[in-house]
């Protein structure tokens, strides 16, 4: 039997079913917590009915999957016939899951390489498509991380948010932050930096702050080939909008996703987020 390495990722790098299916890439999914209620991220919440929960202030949570989650998934792949996994997850300075991970695959029957890719959102999906991608090709487990952390440190992620309140009760960004934003009544621009999340700009109005994230954003892409993501939560339009302006500026563009974050992301960002990734190839 020729070797196989597969790639596991969480439900938080929101790579289409599609591409998953495509490349055999296996999303492992965080839990939200709806009042009493926890639900699976991807298949029993969506983000319409988790920005509805968020717009009547209802308590919403997020949980790391547990390590017997991961090890129950890793068991699977090793059955499809896998040899060795190389397991991406989003920043451990976010979220529990790397160290979930780690635990898990202790147990696994094959070996697991398990990477903090310190990326979120399709820029974690970016990693794990670069990791598939060497894999496919015959690549090592060595290789596919290095694939993935290569990509990792190319890729940027931005972000508009409405307010900043619903960061503040995740406990992403400081209290401090939060309430400056709120009393100056400005929208803030944000970005992951060293697997956190980041003020970068304040803005006065949201049209504004819109524009400077595509100028951002386009200045940041360049002119080599580059995929880029815009991401959003219960703002289709303004998204598709904002796509439109960076396939027509961005002229290295080789790949453009449009996608609504899901639940666990926007439990910390609240609707009208939006994002986009930029990721050099």
């Amino acid at each position: 039997m020729s070797r196989h390495v597969a790639i596991v990722t969480d439900s938080t790098a929101y790579l289409p079913q599609g591409t998953m299916a495509r490349h055999g890439i296996t999303a492992v999914p965080l839990t939200v917590v709806l009042g009493d209620r926890a639900l699976e991220e991807g298949t029993e919440i969506t983000a319409r009915s988790l920005a509805q929960a968020l717009q009547k202030r209802r308590p919403v949570t997020t949980s790391r999957p547990s390590p017997q989650t991961f090890a129950e998934h890793y068991r699977k792949v090793a059955e499809s016939g896998a040899t060795g996994i190389v397991s991406l997850h989003l920043s451990a300075e976010l979220s529990g899951t790397y160290d979930a991970a780690v635990l898990a695959a202790r147990e696994s029957p094959v070996p697991v390489r398990v990477v903090d890719t310190g990326m979120i959102a399709m820029a974690l999906g970016f990693c794990a498509l670069a990791a598939a991608e060497t894999a496919e090709t015959g690549g090592t487990m060595d290789e596919a991380v290095t694939a993935a952390e290569k990509r990792a440190a190319g890729t940027s992620a931005y972000f508009y948010v409405d307010t900043l309140d619903y960061l503040r009760r995740g406990g992403r960004i400081g209290a401090a932050q939060a309430l400056l934003g709120s009393a100056l009544a400005v929208k803030p621009l944000l970005k992951l930096a060293g697997g956190r999340i980041e003020p970068l700009e304040k803005v006065r109005t949201a049209s504004k702050a819109i524009a400077r994230l595509e100028e951002i954003a386009a200045d940041r892409a360049g002119s080599a080939p580059v995929d880029i993501a815009v991401h959003h939560l219960s703002a289709p339009d303004r998204a598709s909008a904002l796509a439109d302006r960076l396939r027509a500026r961005v002229t290295g563009l080789a790949d453009l996703h449009v996608s609504e974050v899901g639940a666990v992301i926007g439990a910390h960002t609240g609707p009208g987020l939006l994002g986009v990734v930029i990721s050099p190839r």
